[in-house]
Order: C-alpha cells, then structure tokens, then sequence
C-alpha cells in the first residue's frame, strides 16, 4: 500500500505539469480526490491493515492528499494567469482609433410643432389645459350641442367603449370641462390626441393630434377671432403669410368658419400641394353657440366667446411639406433625421 501510495503521488505530481487547461485540471482533481478517486479507493483498503498501521498510512495518505490539493491550486494559478496573459495580448486596444459616435435623438417633427404653437398661445396669454382621452358621450358630443341621433355624430367615426363611454373624437369636450370649472374670463389651448375609426393611408389615421382653442368673456366678436387666428399664422407660418376665412357649419359655433392659408409653395397660383386651388385649409373655427355657454352655467347674454380647432398632423405636414401622414408614426430613422 505504501509503494501504491508513492506511485499515485509521483503520478499525480507528472501529470500536473503536462496539463494545458481548466478542463484537464479538473479531471485530474476527480480522478485522485474525487468520491471514486485513487486517493479515495486507497483509503477503503485500510481496513486490512493491522491496527498500528493504519495511523501510520493515514499520516502518509493525508500527506499525498495535501502536496496535491497544493499542487492543483498552484496549478491552476498558473493556468489563470496564462489565460490572462493570452487575453490581454489578444484584446489589446488600440487607443488611437477614432472612436464610434453615439447617434443623438431629436425631437419628433410634431412635438417641435406643438412645441412652437404652445409657445404662440401663451404668448397671447392663452393657458394650457388637458383632459381624458377616454371621454364621456355628453362631453365629446351632448354638451357641444351634438344631441343622440345628431347626424353630425355620423361623420366621427367614433370608438366607442360603451354606450356612454368613448375614445374623444376631438379635444372639444375641453371647452366644456373647462367652462364648468372656470368662470370667465377664459383664455385656454387644449392639445391632445384624439381617436377616430379611420383607414390607414397617405391622409389618414385612426390617432392623430388637435389643438383646440376657446375664449370666453364680455364683449368678445367675432373680429376677435379673426385676429387671434392671423396673428397665430404669422408667427407660425411668417409674416408673409396669408389667410382667408370661409363660412362654414359647425354644432358647437354660430357662425362657423374654416381659415385657409395661402399655398406657400405656388405662392396662390395653384399646384399639386394645394390641388390647384392656391388655399390650404388649416382649421374650423366660430362663435361659441349660445346653448354649449348655457349648458355650462355661463349666460350668453352677458358673455360670448369664440373656438377654434386645428389638427396637428395637417399643420405641421404643410409645415415641411410632406406627403404622407404615415412617416409620423412609422419611426424610420431616415425620415426622422431630416428634422
């Protein structure tokens, strides 16, 4: 037992220095040490030993056992310390290269629009309001003199949750929450998104954005309005800019009118941007209707006010000329670092 002793040691010890890895270290570890080791198997074996003898194996065994377990340990520094010495000659980096420029964000081309509308308004001492996307019918059709079965309802394309709940279909019931809160006088911008059940295409989209604008106070014409809305696209558009107003019909306001900017591309002549007619629409306006102030505890007798409602997408599309209301949405990195 002795001389097996002394060959498993001499074994052990040659075989260390000829290993080239983490993997053969750990086999050899198994193979002298392990539960089925040699060392292990030895250790059995002594039962047939006679009594004085077994302390005597049992200092030798426990000696082997150590001067391995040493010999493993210094070992597998060694192997570490080759790994390191390989990976650092491998991943040498060379600090004179130029390095990779991170790609900046910026801001997307409708929230730098909002951004400069917002800014127009509360110049003119408009606040910013905000309010719930998901919308009770009253307050995005009852309360802005849309009545059930109102054949304005039919042109909304509306989502509906329940019979009484909806996704708005515009950020007009604004006008309404916050007449109820607010006496006059009332100056206020409420920009949002809004939902409507729309086919995707080149103009449409069932989400877009609104920027909805209402005033109410003594004495307040429809001169008021006009002025407002040439002095908002001047300052969006340049001092250059035009624009003309047209009647037209809407529930909430009596009379009603759309404002038309000037094609700034023809410069009025007609071309494929304005489809020849020289004027691109940019928004409905009017005077708030009698019954939506009433509704709201504001009596139109001593109060009047005005309303106007712009879609963002349409803004800002004529803004920089694009054809196709689906790049907003879409997230291509080429369209978004033209701005």
């Amino acid at each position: 037992m002795k001389e097996k002793l002394q060959e498993i040691r001499a074994e052990a010890l040659d075989l260390l220095k000829e290993c080239k890895d983490k993997n053969e270290l750990d086999a050899l570890r198994v193979r002298y040490l392990g539960k089925k080791g040699e060392l292990t198997a030895l250790l059995r074996g002594m039962g047939a030993l006679s009594p004085e003898e077994r302390p005597k194996m049992g200092a030798m065994v426990n000696e082997v056992r150590g001067l391995i377990e040493k010999a493993l340990e210094e070992k597998l520094h060694a192997l570490e310390a080759e790994e390191l010495s390989r990976r650092l000659a491998e991943e040498q980096l060379d600090v004179t290269v130029p390095g990779v420029q991170n790609r900046l964000g910026k801001k997307h081309p409708l929230s730098t629009v909002l951004d400069e509308i917002k800014d127009i308004f509360l110049g003119m001492g408009f606040q910013i309001a905000t309010g719930p996307e998901v919308e009770l019918d009253h307050y995005n059709f009852e309360a802005l003199n849309m009545p059930k079965n109102h054949p304005a309802r039919d042109t909304q394309d509306t989502f509906y949750i329940t019979e009484n709940i909806l996704l708005r279909t515009q950020t007009s019931p604004m006008q309404v929450r916050v007449m109820e809160k607010q006496k006059p006088p009332i100056k206020i911008i409420a920009p949002g998104r809004v939902y409507r059940s729309d086919e995707v295409d080149a103009t449409h989209s069932p989400l877009f954005h609104q920027v909805e604008g209402l005033v109410v106070d003594k004495g307040i014409r429809m001169s008021d309005l006009k002025g407002t809305l040439e002095l908002f696209a001047k300052r969006l558009y340049g001092e250059e800019a035009v624009v003309r107003f047209r009647p037209h019909h809407f529930s909430f306001t009596e009379p009603s009118a759309e404002m038309d900017i000037r094609c700034f591309s023809c410069g009025g002549k007609g071309c494929r941007l304005c489809k020849g007619e020289g004027w691109i629409e940019i928004l409905g306006a009017g005077m708030v209707h009698p019954k939506v102030l009433e509704g709201c505890g504001i009596d139109p007798e001593v109060y009047s006010g005005f309303a106007f409602g712009l879609g963002l997408e349409r803004i800002v599309m004529r803004r920089f000329n694009i054809d196709d209301l689906r790049l907003f949405f879409e997230n291509d990195l080429r369209f978004l670092e033209q701005f």
